[in-house]
């Protein structure tokens, strides 16, 4: 009987394989201190620009402020892109453009195929009080696929404390369903690593961190938690939903 022919994995999915098993070491012998966290961030950065190269990007909605920081800090005219989902605060768009001055950084804005305007002519004003799911497929999902395209490996700031649906994410990890590598590489940061990393390092944060605003999207979705409230309590308040789509 004639063996099946095996297909080879694309390299970087031998290489994410490899790497994901070796920073998992990495994590568990080195990332029980701050120090080690912060090092072992930038090492993933590091290593994804090594086997990547032009092949790697960074999505930023710039209330992520510290990965961008991390990214600026650690390599050289590093690609970063941001949805700009005409819902932003001024504030966030302000950021965006500060840390394209500050730090050697190329950042993309990524824009939805149909304006405020034309979505609202089409679906009826303030979809995203009504079906906020749609909104950010047509908003947020379909932008940042596009922004992905030939590209094969990309960034985000996520960290296992922001939300139960992200506890058991890597460093470095895997995108089925875009088929690419996924590097989380504050991962295992803790908000009090974060509140260090940014004294330490001056790092500039989006204006509306003062007005209590501890997880940052869209206006229309988004508000300044309590004190004592989950960081992301201000995310799609009074509704079930967690997660945009990006990353599930």
């Amino acid at each position: 009987m004639t063996e099946p022919v095996r297909t080879p994995e694309p390299p970087a999915r031998s290489a994410a394989d490899e790497a994901q098993h070796r920073f998992a070491a990495l994590e568990a012998e080195r990332g029980d201190t701050y120090e080690g966290r912060v090092e072992l961030a930038r090492e993933t950065l590091r290593w994804a620009h090594e086997t990547y190269g032009a092949g790697l990007t960074t999505a930023s909605s710039m209330g992520d402020e510290v990965l961008v920081h991390l990214l600026g800090t650690t390599l050289t005219d590093a690609d970063v892109f941001f949805l700009d989902t005409g819902y932003h605060f001024a504030e966030t768009l302000g950021t965006r453009d500060a840390y394209e001055a500050m730090l050697p950084v190329q950042i993309r804005t990524i824009l939805p195929r149909l304006t405020v305007a034309e979505q609202d002519a089409e679906h009826g004003p303030r979809l995203h009080d009504r079906d906020p799911n749609a909104c950010c497929a047509m908003r947020k999902v379909e932008p940042m696929n596009r922004a992905l395209e030939g590209y094969d490996a990309w960034v985000t700031g996520m960290r296992r404390e922001d939300a139960p649906t992200r506890s058991d994410i890597e460093l470095v990890g895997w995108d089925d369903r875009r088929g690419m590598a996924k590097l989380n590489p504050i991962a295992g940061w803790t908000q009090d690593d974060v509140d260090r990393y940014v004294d330490e390092h001056g790092v500039f944060l989006n204006p509306l961190r003062q007005s209590g605003y501890a997880s940052i999207g869209c206006a229309p979705c988004t508000r300044p938690v309590a004190e004592g409230e989950d960081a992301r309590a201000g995310r799609w308040s009074g509704t079930d939903k967690v997660e945009c789509g990006l990353h599930t």
